[in-house]
């Protein structure tokens, strides 16, 4: 008998943080404008969002295209300083 694997909380994002996401054009990256709590309308449709499962709007930082995610698929990026100071990436140092 297979056992079900428990379900972790999704990581928790702030408006400001630099996130990727993976879309049916590729991975996208952005920066997350807002976050929602309670369910709200975008777009025509109902995103569904509570104070234990959020959603966050994403300004695109290739076309400033906005979309709504939940937590579970995004994936935090580190910061453009961290970046420049060649912290944060996977490079082993020779």
């Amino acid at each position: 008998m297979k056992q079900k694997r428990a379900r972790t909380a999704a990581t928790r994002f702030k408006v400001g943080d630099h996130v990727t996401w993976n879309s049916e054009a590729g991975h996208v990256s952005g920066t997350i404008v807002a976050v929602h709590t309670k369910d709200f309308r975008y777009k025509g449709y109902v995103h569904h969002a509570s104070a234990d499962d959020p959603q966050y709007e994403i300004r695109s930082d290739k076309t400033d295209h906005i979309a709504a995610h939940k937590g579970g698929v995004l994936h935090r990026q580190p910061s453009a300083s961290m970046r420049r100071a060649g912290r944060g990436t996977n490079r082993k140092k020779r």
